[in-house]
């Protein structure tokens, strides 16, 4: 049996499982694990490359710890893509909202922010190659 000692991941609150493994895959995520295995997903666990995410019922924490998840953005994602322009057609062709259009920052990328279903900012970026 693999040791899963040392690995760590996000778990993110979201209103509807499903929609938000539909953004995730879009953006090259891979669906690994459901619970419960049949039905309406409670929690659904994605894997791209060597990240993990895990995506749960807003519901869960309020459920199983007593905390309620509050309605501003919960989590920042900041993703590597190839080729941010391209990333962000995708994404507004599919009818997600872009928050930031394609940029090139300071420090030597370019960076966009798309929002996923719940509204949480994820940034696209890819190096720069040549002077900003």
């Amino acid at each position: 049996m693999t040791s899963l000692m040392g690995k760590a991941f996000p778990v993110v609150y979201v209103a509807d499982v499903r929609r938000s493994v539909a953004f995730y895959t879009l953006l090259g995520y891979a669906p690994t694990y459901q619970f419960p295995l049949e039905g309406e997903p409670h929690y659904v666990g994605m894997d791209r490359g060597d990240a993990s995410l895990g995506l749960s019922d807003v519901n869960w924490p309020e459920a199983q710890l007593g905390i309620t998840v509050g309605t501003a953005p919960r989590f920042e994602l900041f993703v590597y893509v190839d080729d941010v322009e391209a990333e962000v057609g995708r994404f507004r062709e599919a009818g997600y909202r872009v928050l930031q259009e394609p940029a090139t920052m300071p420090w030597g990328e370019r960076q966009a922010y798309l929002a996923d279903p719940d509204g949480n900012p994820v940034a696209l970026a890819m190096p720069v190659s040549g002077p900003a």
